[in-house]
């Protein structure tokens, strides 16, 4: 019979990153790892690797606090072009080979990997984030996209001045289906009447639709000519395209994940990122570190929503607040998906 994890919620907040969930003990195996020789936490990256200033960068910063707060020595690992399944599975088997606990892929192309590394070495705790892998050593890091999506649909409705809109996904998959879903949802619920345009990158991963800039550029482009004035993207490193050509457009753009207003490569583009969905995947990455730290290792599916701020919305950027009634309509709609009143879609 299929095992069904317990859900587990983990209040990890931008700022507090408390930890709240219950968690328990790691399992007992011949392989190594889990003791006392333990290095620290290690991640493996997604498609696009580190610098996307988004998904990627938010593992890399919770790596680094656990690295500061800890004193941990850590390792983080870039994908390759074109890497099967078992080349992904000796980058995780490497990384608990050499001692580094917990191990984390930052991605659901790690899912088949991590069941397999997973049960070589039973005494490491592995972290996956956005999918489930049902082992007794795998903590399952998984967020509700769609809430912080919904709330990227309503500053999009309250800034738009032409009532059209787009999104920009980078693959056509299920987890992307959620921010769309939750965008689509947040805009009709704001401003109904205000039109949606929605495009996917590629039909998968490998295409490139994670990590090509200029196919998001392209995408973003054509929205524009159509009259969106407020782009979403949630396409990693190609949403910096989409980034780039809102700036070019003086139209609003919408960041994902980490808070695109504030990164340092982004800075020529900022004052058209109105605001971002955020993401909090650092939070998790070091939740997850710090569990094993204290050797009370999470495993299981480890949900983070708006209610534990695990996602939410930015409000960085000092237009934000300038907008008519912005601010007011994403608060009332936080007070609605926290109480229930609001149920956001995921497809």
């Amino acid at each position: 019979m299929r095992r069904i994890s317990k859900l587990t919620r983990v209040a990890v907040g931008v700022a507090s990153l408390g930890l709240v969930a219950t968690a328990c003990g790691g399992t007992s195996g011949e392989s190594g790892g889990g003791d006392s020789n333990d290095r620290g936490v290690a991640i493996a990256y997604d498609v696009g690797g580190k610098g996307d200033q988004s998904f990627n960068d938010a593992a890399y910063a919770g790596l680094t606090k656990a690295k500061d707060e800890f004193g941990y020595k850590t390792a983080d690992i870039e994908p390759t072009e074109g890497e099967t399944d078992a080349d992904k599975e000796q980058r995780l088997v490497s990384l608990a080979k050499q001692g580094y606990n917990p191990v984390i892929g930052v991605g659901y192309v790690y899912g088949p990997a991590m069941k397999k590394a997973a049960a070589r070495y039973p005494d490491t705790t592995f972290g996956i984030v956005d999918s489930v892998v049902e082992a007794k050593n795998v903590a399952s890091l998984v967020f509700a996209e769609e809430q912080a999506s919904y709330l990227a649909g309503v500053a999009a409705a309250k800034a738009t001045k032409s009532d059209v809109v787009g999104f920009v996904g980078g693959v056509d998959i299920p987890l992307i289906h959620k921010f769309e879903a939750g965008y689509k949802q947040g805009v009709e619920d704001t401003k109904p009447g205000v039109r949606v345009l929605s495009q996917y990158l590629t039909q998968t991963a490998e295409e490139g639709g994670f990590a090509s800039p200029d196919k998001g550029k392209a995408a973003a482009e054509g929205q524009i000519e159509k009259k969106a004035d407020v782009l979403y993207a949630a396409a990693g490193l190609s949403g910096q395209g989409v980034i780039e050509a809102a700036a070019k457009a003086k139209v609003w753009a919408i960041g994902v994940d980490s808070d695109q207003y504030k990164q340092a490569p982004l800075a020529p583009y900022k004052n058209h990122i109105l605001t971002s969905a955020l993401k909090d995947v650092g939070g998790a990455v070091y939740a997850l570190a710090k569990s094993v730290k204290d050797d009370k290792p999470l495993t299981g599916t480890q949900t983070f929503d708006l209610k534990v701020n695990g996602v939410g919305l930015s409000e960085s950027n000092p237009e934000f607040a300038k907008v008519a009634g912005l601010k007011e309509a994403v608060d009332k709609a936080k007070e609605g998906i926290n109480d229930g009143s609001i149920k956001v879609k995921t497809e």
